[in-house]
């Protein structure tokens, strides 16, 4: 400020300008905020910082809305700040971000301070570490072997009351026994996608079908009714209800049903028997089936809300954010899951945030931009050709951009001796491809391309 309370705006933005440049930010001093893209509002966070000559700067999970990208322009920004002399604390549980950045890695596990590791500590060993047992870091996935299309949705879209496009005319189809993942930054449609298909939104037109018949416009219990089971990205408030127990969350879609209904009461007994067998069977973490569900950890809580969801027959599987908020432990066996679900003949539809888990578990993938689909790829899609769709680009776009780059390998993933595109694992961590794959990075033809952004 200067004199009388007034804001030196001209001082802020030469400094503002200094920053930018010594460090490579390209931010605009007058650019209104709400209109810049997530990753330049992540740098003027920082900006913000080091206008105030911040000599420490925490850093809390800073890439969870980032495209791969920008993840990678964000971690050359910090390490030109530690090169100038800032302190930084990298919080994240992407192990491989972590070991890309850090001098020294500090494990936390239940709020206390396991160990220290060198960043050239093995990624098996820091995962042992954050659990707290031996942790398989790699997903053994046979390929998909797809049957019949049975769940389809044509130019789905979804309006706020304000009229704005959450969901702008999507279509895709997705095959008994395979996984389409959707993929994007937070923020994208993705919410509203799901959302729609459960019934969960008013403004909503289109058409979303399973088995032939039409699931638009139907009570949500109808929905599930038909056979859907939905995993919500927002466990606490949707998909659980706190202060129920876990017997009692386990059964919260059969609650009315044989076995459990016995005219207007429960049958306690049985549901007893169910929540008994469930938390063997998901290995859930709780001292008794009868303390209330808001008492366990977050990858407890995700084990109820998947072992309810997947303990009747199903015709679908949705699930939002899988692993949010779950240790690495939990996401091996949650994986593990939905993987054997696809191998029982569902047809499943994993929406992640994280474009590790997408690589990971998809046969093929979906990129959403502000509520449009950008295409549908096969699952071995470099990571940099789905950033590319996750700033805009249409997947035939995004090849070409990414071809004519040379970036046959993104900075993510590495490669085979014979130079074959290694997608990372859910951990951050390189697979070996599927074999027989060398279509990816190309558009699904599988899909019509009037439905590409």
């Amino acid at each position: 400020t200067r004199g009388a309370g007034f804001l030196d705006l001209d001082t802020t933005r030469t400094r503002i300008r200094e920053i930018s440049k010594r460090y490579g930010f390209d931010v605009d001093p007058d650019a209104l905020v709400e209109d810049l893209p997530v990753g330049v509002q992540q740098r003027v966070e920082i900006i913000k910082a080091l206008v105030r000559n911040a000599k420490i700067l925490i850093l809390d999970e800073p890439t969870a809305v980032l495209t791969p990208q920008e993840t990678d322009e964000l971690l050359e920004i910090i390490a030109e700040l530690k090169a100038s002399g800032t302190s930084i604390i990298f919080i994240s549980h992407k192990l491989r971000e972590v070991k890309a950045v850090a001098d020294v890695i500090t494990v936390i596990r239940r709020g206390k301070v396991v160990g220290d590791a060198a960043p050239s500590a093995a990624p098996a060993e820091l995962a042992s570490m954050m659990v707290g047992r031996p942790v398989s870091l790699t997903l053994n996935k046979a390929p998909a072997e797809p049957k019949e299309t049975t769940f389809s949705v044509r130019e789905l879209t979804v309006a706020a009351p304000n009229g704005q496009m959450l969901v702008d005319g999507v279509s895709f189809d997705i095959a008994q026994g395979e996984i389409l993942a959707v993929a994007g930054v937070q923020g994208n449609g993705q919410t509203e996608l799901t959302e729609a298909v459960l019934g969960l939104h008013k403004h909503a037109t289109g058409s979303v079908s399973l088995d032939g018949k039409e699931l638009l416009g139907r009570p949500v219990k109808e929905v599930l009714g038909a056979g859907v089971g939905f995993v919500p990205e927002d466990r606490t408030h949707d998909g659980l209800v706190g202060a129920f127990s876990v017997a009692e969350n386990l059964v919260l879609d059969l609650y009315d049903r044989a076995p459990f209904a016995r005219g207007l009461g429960m049958r306690l007994a049985r549901v007893a028997a169910q929540a008994a067998e469930k938390i063997k069977e998901f290995d859930i973490r709780t001292p008794s089936a009868d303390v209330p569900a808001s008492t366990l950890s977050g990858g407890n809580q995700q084990k109820v809300v998947m072992a309810r969801e997947l303990s009747r027959p199903l015709r679908l599987f949705i699930a939002s954010q899988p692993t949010r908020g779950v240790d690495v432990g939990s996401i091996e066996f949650l994986h593990r899951r939905i993987i054997a679900e696809r191998d029982h003949g569902t047809p499943v539809m994993i929406v992640s945030t994280e474009l590790d888990e997408i690589m990971e578990l998809a046969d093929r993938i979906a990129v959403l931009y502000r509520g449009r689909l950008m295409g549908i790829v096969p699952g071995g899609t470099p990571r940099d050709t789905l950033g590319l769709m996750m700033a805009g680009m249409t997947a035939q776009e995004a090849a070409e951009h990414a071809g004519a780059a040379g970036a046959g390998a993104s900075g993510a993933a590495g490669t085979d001796d014979g130079g074959a595109q290694r997608p990372a694992s859910s951990f951050g961590i390189d697979v070996e491809p599927e074999e027989g794959n060398p279509e990816a990075g190309k558009p699904d033809e599988r899909e019509s391309g009037d439905h590409h952004g």
